[in-house]
C-alpha cells in the first residue's frame, strides 16, 4: 500500500491566488506536487469589476486540457469550430494544440480546469483559423 501522491484540499485551506490571466483568481488544487507535475488541476474565477479583455489567439502544448463550468459563462473561439459558449454544467476537452482564444464571460464566472502537463507551453498564433 502507498500514500505517494495523497491529496486533500479544503476550501478554507486554500486560497485564491493571482494566475495566467489577470481577470481572473486561481486556487491551485494541489494536484501539480501530487502528481509529481504530470497534471495541474486549479479553480479559476472571474475578479469582479476586473476588466476582461478579449484573448489573443493561441494554443497550448497539452496532452490533456478539460474545462467545467461551476458557475456563469465563458465564450471561447475555437478553430473549426467558431463560437461556442460554456456555461455552468458545460465541459470541453480542448484538444492539444487547439487553437482558440477568450471572447468574454460573466461576471460570475468559476471553472475547474484539469492540464497534462502541469508545466505546458502557451503559443501565440496569428488567428484562431489560421
Amino acid at each position: 500500500m502507498t500514500t505517494k501522491g495523497y491529496s486533500v484540499k479544503h476550501l478554507k485551506d486554500t486560497k485564491f491566488a493571482p494566475g495566467l490571466r489577470p481577470y481572473l483568481e486561481y486556487r491551485y488544487l494541489g494536484i501539480k506536487e501530487a502528481t509529481e507535475g504530470r497534471v495541474i488541476a486549479w479553480h479559476l474565477r472571474k475578479i469582479p469589476g476586473v476588466p476582461f479583455p478579449e484573448g489573443t489567439p493561441h494554443r497550448h502544448h497539452t496532452s490533456l486540457q478539460f474545462v467545467y463550468v461551476l458557475k456563469g459563462w465563458i465564450d471561447f473561439e475555437y478553430e473549426g469550430q467558431g463560437r461556442v459558449r460554456l456555461e455552468a454544467g458545460s465541459c470541453a476537452h480542448q484538444p492539444p494544440l487547439i487553437r482558440h482564444r477568450e471572447l468574454g464571460c460573466s461576471e460570475d464566472l468559476e471553472i475547474l480546469e484539469v492540464v497534462m502537463p502541469a508545466d505546458y507551453k502557451t503559443e501565440e498564433v496569428d488567428s484562431v483559423d489560421g
